[in-house]
């Protein structure tokens, strides 16, 4: 059985609707339309972030290294461990028994974890590193 650290959710097996009103106007950055001003459907954010609530989690963020991938700190990630882990993919991953969050890739034959930050390093990947890739994540929410 794994033992996950608690800043670590999972859904309800299966998650209750929830529903807000959808405004089928879009926010422009402009004026507003006063005609777009009425409601077109509802959306369940379940539905939204969530496609297979069985291999889905959530994680919160810390730190800076993945700042330019939209990551940011105490953001929320939505983690899919049905995702394939293939070059291009941010992954979440256990490196040497800690959680990080990086991009994987490729390069030269040998695989690495970006950080999408020039002040952090890249970490390239070797055989003495214990890697375990937990999962693809597909969503990032973000306070204002």
């Amino acid at each position: 059985m794994h033992s996950f650290p608690t800043n670590i959710l999972f859904p309800a097996r299966t998650p209750k609707p929830v529903c807000f009103p959808l405004f089928s106007g879009k926010v422009s950055a402009g004026f507003p339309s006063p005609a777009d001003d009425y409601v077109e459907k509802t959306l369940d954010l379940n539905k939204l972030l969530i496609q297979k609530p069985a291999a889905t989690f959530f994680v919160r963020a810390e730190g800076e290294s993945m700042l330019g991938a939209g990551i940011h700190p105490n953001d929320i990630l939505v983690v899919d461990r049905s995702i394939e882990p293939v070059p291009g993919k941010i992954v979440i991953c256990a490196l040497n028994g800690e959680l990080t969050v990086k991009r994987l890739e490729r390069k030269n034959e040998q695989w690495q974890l970006k950080a999408e930050n020039p002040n952090y390093p890249d970490i390239v990947i070797f055989d003495t590193l214990e890697l375990v890739i937990w999962g693809v994540v597909t969503t990032v929410i973000h306070p204002l």
